[in-house]
């Protein structure tokens, strides 16, 4: 019989960020162990990995990751010059969504899925803030794999955040977070195992912007 993503007896006690102008909570044990460790395994599978090409500052650079878009058919999603259109939602994914979606209050058409190989792979500093997502986007993060450090930057101080996001985890950003913050999972020379992150966002349609 396959294992419910929660029991009774499973702790899933939210941990609320103190970060000044954010709204960041994150769950470090969201999915218990055992269905994390066979969710990894199934996600690196079945999703359509791609290895896509971004455009910054007029120059082409290859996306120093695997990734994959899956959403509702009208959930495209356009960012640093590539525009990715959806695959369809497969049984997992869904599952995922749904219970993101329970925990936040929030409806997800549509979901980023990154593969970090290894620790040459990363991202850089950025925010989720495409006029796509609208203002004050929610964005469910969901990790698999190997423990990676996310960093948090302030846009106008100094002040500087390093959360490292365990396998089973949940990160919940809201509010005012990507309108002050930007975040990055930084490249690492040590000998690391693969990562599945996925990230549950809602895309807006032309008329809510």
């Amino acid at each position: 019989m396959q294992q419910s993503l929660f029991d009774s007896d499973y702790d899933n006690t939210p941990i609320i960020l103190h970060m000044p102008d954010a709204d960041v909570v994150y769950y470090p044990n969201f999915i218990p162990p055992p269905r994390a460790s066979e969710l990894m395994v199934i996600l690196q599978q079945t999703i359509l990995w791609k290895k896509d090409q971004i455009t910054l500052y007029g120059k082409i650079f290859n996306v120093p990751r695997l990734q994959a878009w899956y959403g509702d058919d009208d959930a495209a999603y356009e960012y640093s010059g590539l525009t990715m259109q959806p695959q369809t939602w497969t049984k997992e994914l869904l599952e995922l969504k749904k219970i993101c979606e329970q925990t936040t209050k929030t409806q997800f058409n549509s979901v980023l899925a990154n593969l970090y190989r290894n620790g040459a792979d990363g991202v850089g500093r950025h925010a989720d803030d495409e006029k796509e997502l609208g203002q004050n986007p929610v964005i469910a993060s969901l990790s698999f794999g190997e423990t990676r450090n996310l960093d948090f930057y302030h846009n106008h101080s100094t002040q500087k955040l390093r959360l490292p996001l365990e396998s089973g985890s949940l990160l919940v950003m809201k509010g005012g977070t990507q309108a002050n913050w930007q975040h990055g999972v930084a490249k690492s020379k040590k000998v690391l195992g693969p990562r599945v992150n996925l990230t549950f966002r809602s895309i807006k349609k032309n008329s809510d912007f």
